[in-house]
């Protein structure tokens, strides 16, 4: 290797241990602001598709699965179908199967594949969600990661988020 290619190679390799620095810290006041927020104590599963969104929104901030129309419409249009699922048919096994193929189809069809998001109709079935359940902890818990990738992506060089909003 030449010195010019070692010395690239080595700029390369910082710019990349940066942006992991400023992805982990972003992802880390998001994530525990979402937690804060929404923590049900009684429920520790209900979040687990957040830790998802958040490897999205600050590490694969560019991929489609990471833009507004995918988070939002993803995260609520499945806990809609969980909720939906359970409220008519009950908790069954093949409810809980039920509940995320037509979320998985959902997504496809609205453009709005986010695959944290899968795990919601799993999470509202499971505990056998209300429809206050899309406002909070899902809602809630989605803007918070949401807004705080916005507003953090203004503060790091080089990376805007969102990149499309619709």
């Amino acid at each position: 290797m030449n010195d010019r290619h070692q010395k690239e190679t080595r700029a390369g390799d910082s710019r990349k241990y940066s942006d992991l620095i400023w992805s982990a810290i972003g992802g880390a006041i998001a994530i525990t602001l979402a937690l804060l927020l929404v923590a049900d104590r009684n429920s520790p599963f209900l979040l687990f598709s957040l830790g998802g969104s958040t490897v999205f929104l600050f590490v694969l901030t560019e991929t489609e699965a990471a833009q507004p129309r995918a988070l939002l419409g993803g995260h609520i249009g499945g806990a809609l179908i969980g909720i939906l699922c359970y409220q008519i048919f009950g908790d069954a096994l093949w409810v809980s199967v039920a509940a995320v193929v037509l979320t998985m189809m959902f997504m496809v069809v609205t453009r709005t594949v986010h695959p944290p998001a899968g795990a919601n109709p799993l999470i509202m079935v499971h505990h056998h969600a209300g429809f206050l359940s899309v406002l909070s902890p899902v809602g809630a818990g989605v803007l918070t990661l949401f807004v705080v990738a916005m507003v953090w992506s203004r503060f790091r060089p080089g990376k805007k988020y969102p990149i499309k909003w619709w």
